[in-house]
This record gives C-alpha cells, sequence and structure tokens, in this order.
C-alpha cells in the first residue's frame, strides 16, 4: 500500500478529516462482530491506503480481498463488500453470491456504497434475486486528503460525465464534500465560479448550507476564507501540455497514483529481474517537497549539487579528524542518503524520456500552437503524427490544443484529419471522436478564435521565463502562463469583476457570492501589505481552489509558487474531482465502438 502522507504541516486540520474517515470505516466494521472478509473494489483500493493502515484493519478481524469475476476464496461467513455505485461491480456481486449458493455455502452479505448508494443499485440486486439476502449501507468518503495541501474527491469521470453523458450527479459530490468541510472549519464566505459546472456546484452547496446548515456561532471565524470554483472546460489548453515540473512529468511519464508510481525494481537499482516496486512520492519525502514544484532543468541540478557536497563531506571525514558534533551532523547528511539515490535514480530515468529529440520536437509545437501564429505548421505536424502511427492519445492531445487555440479547425481540414484518423486506426474510434465534438475540444471553425485575446490579455505567454529563479508561474512550462492559475490569481486579488470581459470570452458563466458576516468587503488588493489577514487573528488566510474536472500537478506547483511569493496574504488548498495529465483526462474520452 502506498505511504500514507504526513499532514502535520498542512494550513488546516487535514488529519481530522481523514481520522474521521478511518473512524467511520471501522464502526462499520466493528458493527460486523467476529471475523470477516472485506472486499474492495480495485479502484477504491488505492484510495482506502491513504485513510487507513492494513495492519489496522487486521486488528479488527479482516481479511482483505480485491473485487474481481473470480469467486471469493475465505473461510470467513461474513462477506463485506466496499464498492461505488457501479453497475458491473454489482455483477460481481450477485455472481459470487449465486456461487456460493449453488455450492451450499451460508454466509451472511453486507454491501457498502461509497460514498452512496444509487437507487439503480438496489434495482440490480432485486432482479438478480439476492436482495433478501444482503444488508446495505453507505461509506460516505467523499474526499481524500493526498498531501498536506490537496484534496481529492475521486470523481475520475466528472469532467466527461457532465460534459458528454449530461450526468451531472458529481456535482453534488462535490457539492456535499466541500460542504463536509464546512462542518469542521466553517461557513466559507467568499464564493467565486467560473464555468458551467462550477456554477451549479456553487448553488448546490447554498442549497446544502440552507437545508442543512453549519451552525457558525457569532464567534467563530471560518477557517477557509474564500473558495474558487473552476471548470476544467474553461482551460483545456493547460492539461493538453506537457508539464516541466519534476511531479509533472513523473505523472506524465509515469503515472502518479495515489501518492505513488509504480515502476520496475531495476530502474531504482533494485536488481530483481522483472519486479515491479511502488515508490511514495508526498511531503514525507524530504527531498520531494523541496524539489517535486521545481521545472525539471533545474532538479538535475539541484541533485547534482547535493551529491558534490555529500561527497566533499565523505573526502574531510576520510582525510581530517572530526569533532563529535561534526560526526552527528555528518551521520544526519547520510540519513538522506536513501532519498537521494531514489531521485537521482527516478530523474534519470525520466532523462531518458525528456532527452529524446521526438519530446523535444513535441514541446516546440506545443508552444507554437499557444502562440497560435503558425497554424499550417501545426496542421502539418498532425498530419506527420498520423501517418508515422503514433499513438492514439498524443495525436488526440495535440488536435484538442489546436483546436481550442485556433477557434476550431477549418471545415476541410477538420474532416480531412477526421478522415485520416479513422483510416489509421480504426472506425471503431468515431465514438471518442464525437465525444470530444461533444465536449466541445474538437470541433470545425465558425467565427475567429479569442484565443489571442485571452492571451495577450493575461499575459500568459512569458518571454525568457528563468526556470532556475524563477519570478512568474509560467516556469511550469517554460513561458506558459496556465490560464486557469491566472485566472485563480485575479480571482484572489480582486474578485471577478475587472476581468469580466476576459470571463466573457470563456467558456460557461461565472459567479461571485457572499454568504456570511465573515465575507470580505475589501478586496485582496488592499491588503497585499499585510501578510496576514486581520480577521483570521494572526493566521495567513486560506483560499480553497477547486477544480471541477481535475487538475495537472503542474498547475499545482503554479498555485504553491504564487502562495509563496512575498506580500502574498494567503495560503492555498486545492481540491479537485482527480488528478490528471493530458493523458489520463484524454482516456477518459475514448470509447471504442468495437
Amino acid at each position: 500500500m502506498a505511504q500514507m502522507p504526513n499532514l502535520d504541516n498542512a494550513p488546516i486540520n487535514l488529519a481530522s478529516i481523514r481520522d474521521q474517515s478511518q473512524k467511520e470505516l471501522i464502526t462499520i466494521l466493528k458493527n460486523i462482530r467476529g471475523r470477516k472478509c472485506l472486499v474492495v473494489d480495485q479502484k477504491l483500493s488505492g484510495s482506502l491506503s491513504l485513510i487507513i493502515q492494513t495492519s489496522l484493519l487486521k486488528e479488527h478481524g479482516v481479511e482483505l480481498r480485491h473485487l474481481s469475476a473470480e469467486p471469493i476464496q475465505t473461510e470467513c461467513t461474513k462477506i463485506v463488500y466496499l464498492v461505488r455505485a457501479q453497475l458491473d461491480l454489482l455483477k460481481f456481486i450477485c455472481s459470487h453470491i449465486h456461487n456460493d449458493q449453488s455450492k451450499g455455502f451460508q454466509r451472511e452479505y453486507y454491501v457498502y456504497f461509497v460514498p452512496r448508494r444509487a437507487v439503480a443499485c438496489e434495482k440490480i440486486f432485486e432482479e438478480e434475486k439476492v436482495h433478501q439476502l444482503l444488508t446495505i449501507g453507505d461509506y460516505p468518503l467523499y474526499l481524500i486528503p493526498l498531501d498536506e495541501d490537496i484534496l481529492s474527491f475521486e470523481l475520475d469521470l466528472a469532467y466527461k460525465e457532465s460534459l458528454v453523458d449530461g450526468d451531472t450527479s458529481s456535482l453534488w459530490h462535490i457539492a456535499k464534500a466541500i460542504h463536509k468541510l464546512e462542518f469542521a472549519f466553517g461557513v466559507i464566505p467568499n464564493v467565486r465560479a467560473k464555468g458551467k459546472a462550477s456554477v451549479r456546484v456553487a448553488d448546490i452547496l447554498n442549497r446544502m448550507q440552507a437545508e442543512e446548515p453549519v451552525n457558525s456561532s457569532d464567534i467563530v471565524v471560518p477557517e477557509i476564507n474564500t473558495l474558487i470554483l473552476l471548470d476544467r472546460e474553461v482551460d483545456m489548453v493547460t492539461p493538453m501540455c506537457s508539464q516541466l515540473t519534476y511531479e509533472g512529468l513523473l505523472d506524465e511519464f509515469l503515472h502518479v497514483n495515489n501518492g505513488s508510481v509504480e515502476l520496475d525494481a531495476s530502474i531504482m537499482g533494485v536488481q530483481q529481474e522483472g519486479k515491479k516496486m511502488k515508490v511514495p512520492l508526498n511531503s514525507s519525502d524530504k527531498l520531494y517537497k523541496e524539489i517535486r514544484d521545481l521545472n525539471f532543468e533545474v532538479v538535475v541540478q539541484v541533485l547534482r549539487q547535493k551529491a558534490t557536497s555529500m561527497k566533499q563531506d565523505y573526502t574531510e571525514m576520510t582525510t581530517t579528524t572530526q569533532t563529535v558534533s561534526e560526526l552527528k551532523d555528518f551521520v544526519k547528511k547520510l540519513n538522506s542518503l536513501p532519498e537521494m539515490t531514489r531521485h537521482i535514480n527516478l530523474a534519470q530515468h525520466l532523462s531518458s524520456f525528456t532527452s529524446k529529440p521526438s519530446f523535444l520536437a513535441r514541446l516546440d509545437m506545443e508552444h507554437t500552437m499557444v502562440e497560435a501564429q503558425s497554424y499550417d505548421i501545426c496542421f502539418e505536424y498532425i498530419e506527420e503524427m498520423i501517418h508515422k502511427q503514433e499513438p492514439l492519445i498524443d495525436i488526440l492531445r495535440m488536435l484538442i490544443l489546436l483546436s481550442i487555440t485556433n477557434g476550431g479547425l477549418p471545415k476541410k481540414h477538420f474532416d480531412y484529419l477526421r478522415r485520416e484518423l479513422l483510416h489509421s486506426y480504426g472506425f471503431e474510434h468515431m465514438a471518442t471522436l464525437n465525444n470530444l465534438e461533444k465536449a466541445g475540444l474538437l470541433k470545425k471553425q465558425e467565427s475567429k478564435s479569442n484565443w489571442l485575446a485571452i492571451k495577450r490579455a493575461l499575459h500568459l505567454v512569458v518571454e525568457d521565463t528563468d526556470t532556475a529563479n524563477p519570478n512568474d508561474i509560467a516556469y511550469v512550462f517554460s513561458g506558459y502562463a496556465p490560464l486557469s492559475v491566472r485566472l485563480v490569481q485575479n480571482a484572489i486579488r480582486s474578485g471577478w469583476r475587472p476581468i469580466e470581459e476576459i470571463l466573457r470570452m470563456l467558456p460557461g458563466p461565472h459567479s461571485e457570492s457572499k454568504r456570511s458576516r465573515f465575507a470580505s468587503s475589501q478586496s485582496y488588493d488592499s491588503m497585499q501589505d499585510a501578510s496576514v489577514d486581520k480577521a483570521t487573528g494572526g493566521r495567513r488566510s486560506l483560499v480553497l481552489v477547486v477544480f471541477v474536472g481535475g487538475v495537472t500537478f503542474a498547475e499545482i506547483s503554479a498555485l504553491r509558487f504564487l502562495s509563496a511569493q512575498e506580500g502574498m496574504a494567503y495560503d492555498i488548498i486545492v481540491g479537485t474531482t482527480k488528478l490528471v495529465s493530458g493523458q489520463t483526462l484524454t482516456e477518459t474520452f475514448v470509447q471504442s465502438m468495437g
């Protein structure tokens, strides 16, 4: 299981949120007396590993199994299923019960839905005639702290479901998760939302507060001052670009999952043929915390400097007489050696991807598309990718990027590329292209693109970015400042009003509301000099930025960079439906008709 993140340095008490989720699960298990077999759906097991340790489950007489089509092999007579409300998972449960019945096993069955059941689920159990044998409940796990400043609602398909399928149930879940935070930390007084889904979430949140109010006594100042909700749809340029921070590149190439990456042990210097190993990646690792948000170019230099300094210390140790305290300092440095080795191995592995001419050419092309000045070159590049049979996801990422920055493709080119894609990759991908069209990510050009105006107004392209000593968030993409984070920057500093004209050029409505007497009448502009908000009694103000539809690690790095700037009077916590990269986000739209 992944290493649970250390939450001691979180700007609010996230450990209490985790503890509450842990207690709720333990209570469910305690109420089922005796030994039991806990069968968890694969996807959930990763999330659970960030909430509770396996050893703690075993203390409560639990045997752990993963849910699959295979019948459960266990001596236990009590089977507890912990699943998301997905039809395919319920089919497995029904087949397990039918299998047990055919073999004459006498067992008790419990099904707990995460975070809550859906009516359709119970219907399936009734149709399969197993309803009477089940005890059904809910395990309300709405949010998971992934790190000291990241909360995930673990809604993988939220973006695709709301844009393509018209299913907005995830929006209720997001509002519920935020409302749960309000019960712990007080009603958030200032709410700013941009995008159709975000404005809906803000409305649902207000409705929840009216129906099930958080009793905020007059004395208690809410711990979170401002909530900014942002639809992924508002900025699809950023996730389609290759992230260039250390953590972003780890996700692009190795896929960070529940705070760890899984890779061949040989990459990490462990000589075990064909063995995979999990490497935890969170702020409990001091070195990782220091380098995760840096541009990868700089990370290699930092690791080199640290290794050189350690080598010098070692030379001094062996050639001169040391005092006891000097020895102690040296041993302390040696303790960080495993972390050093880990990141040198990871960085070396990443370099094998980032030094490829094809990767560098791709970066060049992404920048050309963001500049939106040379359409023909971009079109030809994509055409060539198709002819070279490059991975479909890579082509779709480039196509989405070109379509958005160019305001769509001319009809002739649109039809031509669509035809070429289907010929080269198979007609079963027609459903994928339809999904992208439905989501507005791939379209025919109907009017002139407003991307140039947005780019200029928000200063999204920053020339001569110094990645080693950055003075702007653009360092995370080596010259492109993420549009999403520029919007957050403005929303925090002075609200939506000064940038309303730009907001109108971007997808979806926007809203701004004050929800309690603690709502700030002043804008943050007037408090830029004060490094703390007076209302919070000497604490820095806290802003919760929620991405509806997913956020990339590069955007989180940019937000951390903002928060660390001199004169910034706030800390930032990021909430998201899911941590995504261009690849994982594009994959949600892929649907085979075969």
